[in-house]
């Protein structure tokens, strides 16, 4: 491992990931019902019409570049994995089940972005 670990502990910078998504979904006009942001881990649920891996890709560049901007880190700075989990969701219960296990299940609440309108 070339770097240590990242892990946004700073309940700022933690902040930072979900307006950035949240920008770029108004940039690409996606909608963002959910997003929770854990100390090493973020889970989004996003209606889009592009494949759930670039916009995966898409928001990791939109919050690096954020959080460099708050932080000072250099634009080199690893914070996420090389990959990352997707889904398509694509029936309702299938999205009723994403969005109450990312509001109500990972534990307490750290960062939590729910839109008005679910």
């Amino acid at each position: 491992m070339l770097q240590d670990p990242y892990v946004l502990l700073d309940v700022v910078a933690r902040t930072v990931v979900p307006a950035a998504i949240l920008g770029h979904c108004g940039y690409r006009g996606g909608n963002l019902p959910a997003a929770h942001v854990r100390s090493n881990l973020v889970h989004i649920a996003v209606e889009a019409e592009a494949r759930p891996e670039k916009i995966m890709n898409e928001f990791k560049s939109y919050a690096s570049r954020e959080l460099n901007r708050l932080t000072g880190e250099r634009p080199d700075r690893k914070r996420w994995a090389r990959h990352g989990s997707t889904r398509w969701l694509r029936k309702d219960e299938d999205v009723r089940q994403a969005l109450q296990y990312i509001i109500d299940e990972p534990g307490e609440p750290m960062a939590l972005f729910v839109a008005d309108e679910l």
